[in-house]
């Protein structure tokens, strides 16, 4: 308890961060949370790979809350692209429940993290060598957006990722405007969040607790100390994006994708 105790300021500065940069960015903050909680966890005496995984879980269960914190006040803005929602969604769902049901309790913590470091770390890449996309490309119809959120679904189950760091990036690729790919972005956090966890309950059922506090993969007292800070914080972050330079907007999310891969990386190395 005294542990507990002495690690909430920590873990509501860490709210307050992610909450912030999920309604700034749309990535629904569980780029940030994962490398954080993992090394929390693992200072708790948790196994370094269960520590990883505990992270991911729990990191994608906030964001079922950040995601409909921040999606309202992107909405507000006009910047939801609803329709692509509902050409994602239902690919979302199939691939998240098959990560978290599935694969994820297959695989080990360290090679989660290096898969974790390899997507995000691209992702930064091709946004920062900011290539104009062809002028007339365009999002792909139902099929190709089902099967598209499909992929995005089963990579951010396996990562603990809203989906925004692939979605983003896609969305932009295919000449959808930077700010409507943000608010579209956020909006997506919440079935692939949903998928996951529900993937993730399913397949920790039956799994010893690591620590009091602990079910299943799921670390429940950070998770209720994160969501009450992060989800004061999105709405800010999301009214603060429609005030900013698209260019800026896009390098910033670039620039914080290189340095979570980098961080995750030297983790799972190490």
């Amino acid at each position: 308890m005294q542990d507990l105790i002495a690690l909430v300021p920590e873990l509501l500065l860490v709210g307050v961060v992610t909450g912030f940069l999920a309604g700034l960015l749309g990535i629904g903050g569980g780029m940030m949370l994962v490398p954080i909680l993992t090394l929390v966890l693992t200072h708790r005496g948790v196994d370094p790979g269960m520590a990883v995984k505990m992270a991911i879980a729990t990191a994608m269960a906030t964001i079922l809350f950040t995601s409909a914190a921040s999606v309202r006040a992107h909405h507000l803005h006009g910047a939801v692209r609803w329709d692509l929602l509902r050409g994602m969604a239902p690919g979302i769902v199939l691939g998240g429940v098959a990560a978290g049901a599935g694969v994820f309790s297959l695989l080990k913590g360290q090679g989660l993290a290096l898969v974790f470091a390899a997507f995000v770390g691209y992702s930064s890449v091709q946004m920062l060598r900011g290539r104009p996309p062809k002028p007339g490309r365009q999002m792909p119809g139902p099929m190709g957006q089902s099967a598209v959120g499909a992929g995005i679904g089963l990579l951010s189950g396996l990562l603990g990722a809203g989906g925004a760091f692939l979605a983003v990036p896609f969305m932009t690729w295919c000449n959808v405007p930077i700010r409507q790919a943000v608010g579209t972005g956020a909006a997506l956090g919440f079935p692939v969040a949903a998928a996951s966890v529900l993937g993730y309950l399913i397949s920790g059922w039956s799994l010893p607790s690591a620590l009091p506090g602990a079910f299943g993969y799921l670390y429940l007292p950070g998770l209720l100390i994160i969501v009450v800070a992060s989800m004061t914080m999105a709405p800010i972050g999301a009214r603060i994006a429609h005030r900013s330079d698209v260019r800026k907007l896009r390098k910033l999310f670039a620039l914080l994708l290189l340095v979570l891969a980098a961080n995750m990386l030297h983790h799972a190395l190490a």
